[in-house]
């Protein structure tokens, strides 16, 4: 079936909830948010009040009102792989399903809701819609543009609006996964004396997983639980050969407080003396402080109520950190059905979600 040529419209009139509906109807698979991208340009462009620039497949709307306290609003507009479940569908009991409704296409409906119904907000407005966020870092979109356009980023606080059930998510954890690697000789397996299996060599390093007990710390009285786990290992020949070489795959998920020269610097100490003959960084990310006791933040908190969360995984609210401007994660959706088969969102809390920012950004 081929794919039609002419670019999507999106109804800005719809409330969010039938604005999630025509994203997710729009396939964004990672690399190929083109018709998505042209869709939202298209029904910004439009709009007198705002300013809208584009690189790649990013687009950025801004206000320019001159209030002294500038708010981003990002979300990504791809998607992981279609799983036979676009398009939409919308039940009886007020669910929306389809691929990207809960990661993030409901989230990117209310910013859409927002840049058009609120022209005068108390505040000036970016939003930032941009690509590529489900696969490798080299490939993000948030990323190209803070290295091209960092001034299309600036801001005092920014919300991503991934999913948290309409919870504030305070910052992110850092992650850290490297290859440890474990060193011996080979011999046929029938004389193993006259080899090292380096199999058995890696016996330490598991040990000293199991055993690691994770630290939790407390920001902004927000607690997050690290986390050191095996999460591979490779080795072996042939089956009759003692292997000479024998790789663990370690992730840590280290609470925010951490550097990321301080978290690579506690797993060399974790793994001193257990006979890892290279240890080589093979990803690492930077967590973001949740940044709650910044008076946006405060006083968005007070705007959507609720008790704030510790996020628990890495998003793009650190790269607005390493900007430094604070952010936290706030959106439709339930996390845990991101990437599912049977992703869906319950379009209450997309509505929900769209009427408490709008009436942070009016009061």
């Amino acid at each position: 079936m081929e794919r039609s040529t002419q670019t999507p419209v999106l109804d800005l009139s719809l409330d969010a909830a039938g604005l999630t509906a025509q994203l997710v109807d729009i396939p964004s698979v990672s690399q190929d948010e083109k018709a998505i991208a042209d869709a939202v340009e298209n029904a910004l462009r439009p709009l007198a009040h705002l300013t809208v620039t584009r690189d790649g497949n990013a687009v950025v709307a801004r206000t320019e009102l001159g209030h002294k306290e500038r708010v981003v609003l990002a979300g990504h507009l791809d998607t992981v792989p279609i799983a036979g479940n676009v398009p939409s569908r919308l039940d009886q009991d007020g669910v929306l399903w389809g691929c990207g409704t809960t990661d993030m296409k409901s989230g990117v409906a209310v910013q859409l809701r927002i840049a058009a119904t609120v022209p005068a907000p108390n505040r000036d407005l970016t939003f930032v819609f941009y690509d590529a966020e489900e696969i490798s870092a080299e490939h993000n979109g948030l990323k190209r543009l803070a290295e091209r356009h960092p001034k299309w980023l600036e801001g005092d606080f920014a919300i991503l609006l991934e999913p948290t059930d309409t919870q504030v998510e305070g910052g992110c954890q850092g992650t850290l996964r490297v290859l440890l690697r474990t060193e011996g000789e080979r011999a046929h397996s029938a004389r193993s004396w006259m080899g090292a299996n380096a199999i058995h060599a890696a016996a330490p390093i598991l040990a000293r997983l199991a055993a690691y007990e994770p630290r939790r710390a407390v920001i902004d009285g927000l607690e997050y639980r690290e986390g050191l786990n095996a999460v591979g290992i490779e080795g072996g020949v042939a089956g009759n050969v003692v292997p000479d070489s024998c790789t663990v795959t370690v992730n840590f998920r280290y609470a925010p407080d951490r550097t990321q020269e301080q978290a690579l610097d506690h797993l060399r100490e974790v793994f001193d003396g257990c006979g890892v003959a290279e240890l080589t960084v093979d990803d690492h990310s930077p967590g973001a402080l949740p940044g709650l006791s910044h008076p946006a933040a405060k006083a968005f908190m007070e705007a959507v109520g609720g008790v704030p969360l510790p996020k628990f995984g890495w998003t793009d609210v650190a790269r607005f950190s390493a900007l430094g401007v604070p952010a936290v994660n706030y959106g439709p959706g339930d996390a845990l059905l991101a990437h599912k088969k049977d992703e869906r969102v319950a379009t209450e809390r997309i509505i929900h979600c769209e009427e408490r920012l709008r009436a942070w950004l009016t009061d």
